[in-house]
């Protein structure tokens, strides 16, 4: 297992350790410590956390390449925890004084000796720190760049299965007339469900070749460098080299090339949502045609409203039919199992896995490449996504690329997912009702109210992909959807496998047949648990379940 695949949530660490801040600011926790003489420990201790997150940053960084890094976070994060236990013990105890004001005889006692080792464990953790040359945080955040290759337009158009009624509808809209001078249309959807593929074969319409006057294909990723971007842009429509490093320049250049021609730009794997660094980009693309267009693919629904011109184009997963015409493409060079009838119940059931993203397929299906063993189709078949080696494979790193790219607080939240069953369909009220539960939800300056607040974080996830409409929620007539009936939302089989990923140790969801006798071994850093039965699943709501 690489290095990279090892990795638990420690960068989900900076939103607990505002949260435990705001503990120790409590009045009614710092009179019950005062009361016992534990108020210089809580000082000390906030002290001591104050530096360690000012490294916390690098450390998540670093933890990528780093083994013992990793380790120092994983013990910060157990203790932090502990922290956060005593702190709440503490709270129960001021509550109860409220109501009896004799002291428990024990509690001082029992909490003299968990603070001391709290002090323990908390100076080891700082002396460990110098040791890891940790750098503190700048103040910008920091997101590890993907070893994913760059995009090209280029695409073997017999060689993609299941998109003909997607590229027909995109090409349908770059071909029709439009009284806009610029049109951007967005295609949206998670990691891994071909929106680069699709984006290829519509670059690449004879149609839509012969419509435009100039095409350019530049794929963009996590840096949105106008200045880069603008040199690619005038390399692909001037065939010719601009070394040139002055943006002023280089777009009059840009300007001059596409003005009064009608152009198409693709624009891969947008990430940016900063408005004003896409309206300094646009602005040589307003000289174009009438009828110029601009194809933007990305994750976010945030990045095609910003960008977009027309609705997002929400991708859909491919058929099972074409996903499995993916794996078999890939693994065994054929377009079924009839000459490997041996395989075919593996292939199945690992393109069941793969819930129509065929990027899993392609990368499942060139892990069995030339391999015709049942024994190892079915090793790959109960393998996780995190188990596969990241040379081998890129369906993880694409994943995790969208990870890292949410805000701390909401790391956490969707970290906490991994206790729901794969194909479980939640409402949004039930899940924020669980995240306030949990404490996940972080107050704001604005004092809104933490239903709200759970209801932003909720969007701010089902807009990043992390979350979907269910399909039983899509199949019921307008007139249900509109009334009574809420949404319901789903959570794909690879995004479940990331939030389990991301959970590492805090959270551990059991399943098992009724009254089985296999043994589990859970680890003690557990913090939320939940055990199924999977006959009985279907019928048990998850707000009744023990978490």
């Amino acid at each position: 297992m690489s290095i990279v695949a090892e990795v638990v949530a420690g960068a989900a660490l900076s939103a607990f350790f505002d949260k435990l801040f705001d503990k120790f600011s409590s009045s009614d926790l710092l009179k019950t410590f005062r009361k016992e003489n534990f108020d210089a420990d809580l000082k000390k201790w906030e002290s001591m956390l104050l530096k360690i997150q000012l490294v916390l940053d690098d450390a998540e960084e670093k933890q990528l390449t780093s083994r013992l890094v990793k380790i120092w976070l994983d013990e910060l994060e157990d203790l932090a925890y502990d922290v956060d236990d005593i702190l709440d013990e503490f709270a129960t105890e001021a509550l109860r004084r409220q109501l009896n004001p004799e002291p428990k005889s024990d509690f001082v006692k029992q909490m003299r000796s968990k603070i001391e080792g709290i002090d323990r464990r908390l100076q080891e953790i700082v002396e460990e720190k110098k040791d890891l040359e940790l750098r503190e945080n700048t103040g910008r955040r920091t997101i590890t760049k993907t070893s994913r290759p760059p995009s090209t337009s280029l695409v073997n158009e017999s060689r993609t299965y299941g998109r003909d009624e997607d590229k027909m509808k995109i090409v349908k809209l770059l071909l029709e007339s439009s009284d806009a001078q610029l049109s951007v249309i967005p295609i949206v959807g998670m990691g891994g469900l071909g929106k680069t593929t699709l984006a290829q074969l519509v670059y690449k319409d004879d149609e839509v070749s012969r419509h435009f006057q100039l095409k350019a294909w530049v794929c963009v990723s996590e840096d949105f460098d106008n200045l880069r971007l603008t040199k690619e842009i005038l390399h692909s429509t001037s065939e010719s080299c601009h070394d040139n490093n002055n943006l002023d320049s280089l777009q009059g250049k840009l300007k001059n090339t596409l003005s009064g021609k009608k152009f198409l730009l693709i624009l891969d794997d947008v990430w940016n949502e900063n408005y004003e660094l896409w309206t300094e980009l646009c602005k040589p693309f307003e000289f174009g045609a009438q009828g110029s267009k601009i194809v933007v693919t990305t994750r976010n629904d945030d990045v095609s409203s910003i960008m977009g011109t027309t609705p997002p184009y929400k991708l859909k997963e491919l058929s099972r039919d074409a996903c499995l015409r993916v794996f078999t493409h890939h693994a065994l060079d054929a377009t079924d199992f009839s000459e490997y009838p041996e395989l075919k119940k593996y292939g199945q059931e690992i393109v069941d896995r793969c819930k129509g993203a065929p990027l899993a397929a392609k990368a499942l299906g060139g892990l069995l490449r030339s391999k015709h063993d049942p024994c190892e189709w079915e090793d790959v078949l109960n393998s996780k996504i995190w188990d596969i080696p990241e040379d081998k494979s890129s369906i993880f790193s694409v994943l995790r690329l969208s990870y890292n790219y949410l805000p701390s607080h909401l790391k956490r939240c969707f970290a906490y997912c991994s206790l729901f069953p794969k194909d479980y369909e939640f409402q949004e009220r039930e899940l924020v009702l669980l995240w306030m539960a949990e404490g996940l939800i972080q107050e704001t300056k604005a004092k809104k109210p933490m239903e709200d607040l759970g209801g932003d974080y909720f969007r701010d996830l089902l807009n990043r992909s992390f979350f979907q409409q269910s399909s039983s929620y899509e199949s019921l007539s307008f007139f249900q959807q509109s009334s009574s009936y809420e949404s319901l939302f789903v959570m794909h089989d690879l995004m479940n496998d990331l939030a389990m990923w991301a959970a590492g140790d805090l959270c551990c969801r059991l399943e098992d047949q009724l009254g089985g006798s296999k043994q589990f071994e859970i680890s003690t850093k557990v913090r939320h648990f939940l055990i199924l039965n999977i006959q009985t699943i279907a019928s048990i709501s998850l707000m009744k379940m023990c978490i």
